[in-house]
């Protein structure tokens, strides 16, 4: 997603912010969130029931399985397979609040490893937890279905974000989408490549009025499979003109290729991911 550092803060703003604006019926989405909110329902349903039927289990064996899960997510956080990803032309892109035309780029293999391993730590620890109590008393009647709930409702969240948006960044002529942040056109001054623990990991926009304290936002990174290079390459042909994102390619439905070539811009033959 969109690192801001300093991100809570943030975040509440945003999702405060949500909560007071009704989505349209009209703007395209609602079969997209359905969909997503049935996956979402049917994995946390699935999710819970696994794990209310967890045995209790040797203290000991579940600390070993919680650490391993642990330093296997460490471990996978420095693996940097290489990337070389293309934005893809759709026609139908869904974002936050609208379904438009634009590029997109898909999730890194990197990208897909650590929400796997996520998903797995959420299940070892919240599985861990519920082996670890005793079999009978009533506060493990209260508890135990709360720890499963929990867990499957963080599961079911990012399943639906999955779900719910196209690809796991976006360019379309309203916004810069990465994962479920967005990101406007017209206040980004200057567009570099960002570097993070001396790697170069995403690319910054650095504000062209910077309305607050926090850091410039970055894009891209790690978890998606364009690189940095075409990825800035793209930001700087549209970031005078996003609403040509709008626009058939100049060479019609057939032109593989939109704006710039060293950004390796494809149209895909599917309209929906």
């Amino acid at each position: 997603m969109i690192d801001w550092m300093g991100r809570g803060p943030y975040r509440l703003g945003v999702a405060l912010g949500r909560l007071g604006r009704v989505p349209s019926l009209s703007d395209g989405l609602w079969p997209r969130r359905l969909l997503a909110l049935t996956v979402a329902a049917a994995v946390a349903g699935a999710v819970t029931a696994g794990l209310l039927r967890v045995p209790s289990v040797n203290a000991s064996a579940v600390s070993v399985a919680v650490w391993l899960t642990l330093g296997l997510r460490w471990l996978s956080r420095r693996w940097w397979p290489r990337r070389d990803g293309h934005l893809h032309r759709r026609e139908r892109v869904s974002g936050l609040n609208a379904v438009e035309p634009g590029l997109v780029a898909r999730r890194s293999l990197a990208g897909w490893v650590d929400l796997a391993l996520e998903w797995v730590m959420v299940l070892v620890i919240g599985a861990g937890l519920l082996a670890s109590l005793p079999q009978q008393g009533r506060w493990v009647d209260v508890v135990r279905p709360v720890v499963a709930v929990g867990a499957a409702a963080w599961l079911g969240r990012t399943t639906y974000e999955q779900v719910r948006f196209t690809g796991q960044l976006a360019l379309t002529a309203s916004a810069i989408r990465h994962g479920r942040e967005a990101l406007g056109w017209s206040n980004i001054d200057r567009v570099s490549p960002h570097r993070r623990d001396g790697r170069i990991d995403g690319v910054r926009l650095r504000p062209a009025v910077w309305q607050s304290l926090r850091p410039a936002p970055v894009v891209g990174g790690r978890d998606t499979a364009v690189p940095e290079d075409r990825l800035v390459a793209a930001i700087e042909a549209y970031r005078s003109r996003p609403q040509d994102l709008a626009r058939e390619p100049a060479g019609g439905r057939d032109d593989a290729f939109v704006g710039a070539d060293n950004f390796g811009g494809e149209r895909d033959a599917s309209e929906s991911y």
